[in-house]
């Protein structure tokens, strides 16, 4: 599956919806991260997925923003990215 999003991924049954979690709590822990592995070997960049994406890139750096919208908006921007195929 070249060129699917994460989202694809979990529709397939590649990716758990647990580890698309599990990297939005890495990126909340450290937004500088440039790397996080799914069990399948599939490689995501989730600093990148956020800055990619406009509406999340700009609700992680609202202030008044809730840390359950950011979270949503932060799984939001890994859904949409395209996983590195190992």
């Amino acid at each position: 599956m070249a060129d699917a999003t994460t989202g694809d991924l979990i529709k397939a049954k590649t990716i758990a919806s647990d580890e698309v979690n599990a990297a939005v709590d890495v990126f909340m822990r450290d937004p500088t991260v440039g790397l996080f592995r799914f069990a399948s070997g599939h490689t995501v960049d989730p600093s990148a997925a956020v800055k990619e994406h406009e509406p999340s890139r700009k609700a992680v750096a609202e202030p008044g923003a809730s840390e359950t919208f950011r979270r949503g908006m932060v799984r939001t921007a890994i859904l949409l990215a395209r996983p590195a195929v190992p």
